[in-house]
């Protein structure tokens, strides 16, 4: 290998090898031919043997591209390094299988090849670049395409890499959240001045919002708005609109780039107008820096009303979700239970199988898979994954990852249906979040902490048996192979931000990562849930439940259920109880079951003589009583058992109720009335006519109710009449 080096120029090994072209990557050290077979067999040992004495250092592209057996354990003897020897014994401590450990070796072993430096000298830089110019280079398959997790999860760990570095390679190689400037530099505004303005004003707004709320309104000012009113009038420099461009801006905002129309115009509309506004305040307390702004608002109070009937619309829509979901909640939550149960069996049961064995679960019959890739795999992790095919579905399941996916739904879905907890909040749980509380008489009640999230409020859950064993099941499976629950980080997609290491419990161990579920990932996991329950349920078809439908049926069961409502606003965190009212949906049997109670409790509260039998005598004068209440023009309304308050001046009374079959005898009162008033007048009555004309004023009220009657179809209900024979005076109303 020196004898082909020492061919090309160069003062050093190194030289010489970058002369050479292998330094390039484009040829490998196989491709070259010296003639003798032996010789080229051994050129690929040699270049190893090179790389770990330091004599060369190859590129990242040309180490990668050459194939060398078990490089990591060459280099490691000829460094003689303290430092890599502490690393190596932390790997070697890890609770995770040989091939990662001999993934984090080779991962730094390579790093510092090519970077040609000593353990001591890697940076979290040197590592990361290492990493993605691994992953752009296309030099690793499976989970090695994100190299470097567990070596670089061990250096932070053991304090190699300093404090303000994230914890994970995951977390650095996140995308920070953006500032202003960058938010605003996305929509390419080429007004310096406006751009200027947008800067300011999110950077202000940044205080009170969060990142995501941040972004979405940098999008909306900067590209629905400013950039939508330039296809209207490419020549505005200011934020005074005339009436005829906010029309024509208007009609872009509603529809979206690819053609159809946009459902979230109102929201965008009040996000606009809360920016004119906000100017028009921020510019009396600075002047200077705001009063040039300063422009009447386009979007009229009138406009932004559409979000309530918007709202009332979602809320409509949501409340038929809730009436078709509750129903069916019973039935998925015992299926999701079989489910978790029948995996978890299965799993074990061909654990021990031979390949092609035909296996029995339940009902269902299974047949074990075990190919050279499932040897291969075991041979590597140090055990396979159980698979089998389903005789019924004619379908591969790998039994291993199911199992493990089914166990993390089930405790999703127990824990959200019994806490009505946000996504986020359910994400947050960890170990600290378990508390007791012991009451004066010795009682000891468990407690689940809630971190704050949405409402920046922490709250105290009281947990339920159900709730505990779910809680107990999962702390049970985190520590089946250790004594603590693992510290795992969580990504905050809101913030942008990873959390430090902490007992997570929704935490999952991917390959060489472990990281607690993200948002996204649980509602994608409730969907294929919904979607495999549904197959073997048909009943469930069409019911696809998310991580807020959930809380939605948990304060809907409670408020209906009859928990005082600001007793469930404080459980869900609401800090107003309107806002609990809108979670909660009211279904029909509901308000017949609390109308039924509170007319059971408000008869409970009347004395008992009021519900006593009616005596024959009585029932005679309560038919009696309606036969009075009978008049000339129609029917008296006043309440039973009293006399006439108004001397029957029927007419001007308002308890009578006009027979449509007497408007003639109406007709002819008012002839009268007319002539009577025609002799007051000439006689000089003005007493009488004042009486009179108050009279016809009421005459054309009720002419106009029984005008009204006439034009309605009525029932004739009858008298009611005791039950049973008259005399029988022990029977009821």
């Amino acid at each position: 290998m020196l004898g082909h080096l020492e061919g090309h120029p160069g003062g050093t090994w190194q030289e010489r090898w970058v002369a050479s072209g292998l330094n390039d990557g484009v040829r490998r050290i196989r491709e070259l031919r010296t003639g003798n077979q032996k010789v080229d067999g051994e050129l690929g040992h040699s270049l190893l043997i090179l790389c770990c004495l330091r004599v060369i250092r190859p590129s990242l592209a040309a180490f990668r591209g050459n194939s060398f057996v078990r490089y990591h354990e060459h280099f490691e003897a000829a460094q003689n390094d303290p430092d890599l020897k502490r690393f190596l014994a932390l790997v070697d401590k890890h609770d995770t299988s040989g091939h990662f450990k001999r993934c984090a070796r080779f991962d730094v072993a390579a790093a510092l090849t090519t970077q040609g430096i000593a353990f001591a000298d890697l940076t979290p830089e040197g590592l990361l670049h290492y990493a993605i110019a691994t992953r752009e280079g296309g030099w690793g398959a499976g989970y090695e395409s994100y190299v470097g997790h567990l070596a670089w999860r061990i250096m932070a760990e053991s304090g190699h890499f300093p404090k303000h570095v994230p914890s994970t390679l995951r977390g650095a190689m996140r995308a920070p959240a953006m500032t202003p400037t960058e938010l605003v530099g996305r929509h390419d505004i080429a007004d310096p001045d406006i751009h200027a303005l947008f800067v300011a004003y999110l950077t202000r707004r940044s205080h009170d919002i969060d990142y995501t709320s941040l972004r979405d309104l940098a999008g909306d000012l900067c590209g629905k708005f400013w950039a939508g009113l330039l296809k209207v009038n490419p020549a505005q420099k200011d934020l005074a609109l005339t009436p005829e461009d906010y029309e024509k801006w208007r009609a872009v905002l509603e529809i979206r780039q690819d053609g159809r129309p946009r459902l979230s115009a109102h929201a965008v509309m009040t996000n606009i107008r809360a920016f004119y506004l906000d100017i028009q305040g921020w510019a009396a307390q600075e002047p200077e820096r705001w009063a040039r702004w300063v422009a009447p608002c386009p979007i009229s109070g009138r406009e932004t009303r559409s979000r309530a009937k918007a709202n009332r619309r979602a809320k409509e829509r949501m409340d038929a979700r809730m009436r078709r979901l509750q129903p069916a909640l019973p039935a998925f939550v015992a299926a999701v239970s079989a489910r978790r149960d029948h995996f978890h069996d299965l799993l074990k049961a061909p654990t021990d199988a031979a390949p092609n064995q035909e296996l029995s679960v339940g009902t269902k019959r299974y047949r074990r898979l075990f190919t050279a890739g499932d040897a291969r795999h075991a041979q590597i992790h140090g055990r396979p994954n159980i698979r089998v095919f389903d005789e019924s579905t004619g379908k591969k399941v790998n039994v291993t990852f199911t199992e493990d996916a089914a166990f993390w739904q089930w405790a999703a879905v127990e824990t959200l249906r019994h806490t009505g907890l946000r996504c986020e909040e359910l994400l947050e749980l960890s170990q600290l979040s378990i508390r007791q509380y012991i009451r004066p008489n010795g009682e000891v009640v468990a407690l689940l902490v809630v971190a704050p999230s949405k409402s920046d409020r922490e709250r105290v859950l009281p947990m339920t048996a159900d709730l505990f064993h779910v809680i107990a099941t999962i702390i049970r499976r985190l520590t089946r192979n250790r004594p603590d629950v693992p510290l795992a980080t969580r990504f905050d997609p809101y913030e942008r931000i990873t959390s430090e290491p902490q007992p997570f419990l929704f935490q999952r161990t991917i390959g060489q990562r472990t990281e607690v579920i993200n948002p996204g990932s649980l509602r994608d996991e409730l969907g294929r849930l919904s979607d495999a329950v549904a197959g073997e349920h048909p009943e469930l078809a069409g019911c696809r439940f998310t991580p807020h439908d959930f809380r939605r049926l948990f304060a809907t069961d409670l408020v209906n259920h009859g928990l005082p409502i600001h007793i469930g606003a404080a459980l869900l965190g609401h800090l107003d109880v309107q806002t609990t009212h809108g979670y909660v949906t009211v279904f029909q049997e509901d308000v017949i079951r609390h109308y039924q109670a509170h007319l059971a409790g408000r008869r409970a509260a009347r004395p008992v003589r009021e519900y006593r039998a009616a005596t024959g005598t009585e029932w005679a004068e309560f038919e009696e009583h309606f036969d009075k209440r009978k008049v000339e023009l129609g029917n008296c309304g006043r309440p039973y058992s009293t006399p006439c308050e108004h001397e029957h001046a029927c007419i001007r009374c308002p308890m009578l109720q006009v027979d449509p079959s007497m408007l003639d005898r109406l007709d002819e009162i008012n002839t009268d009335l007319i002539a009577r008033r025609e002799l007051a007048q000439s006689k000089g009555w003005l007493g009488e006519l004042e009486g009179i004309d108050l009279t016809l004023q009421f005459l054309q009220y009720k002419r106009a109710d029984a005008h009204r009657l006439g034009r309605m179809t009525s029932t004739n209900l009858g008298m009611p009449a005791v039950r049973g024979v008259r005399a029988a005076e022990g029977t009821s109303r």
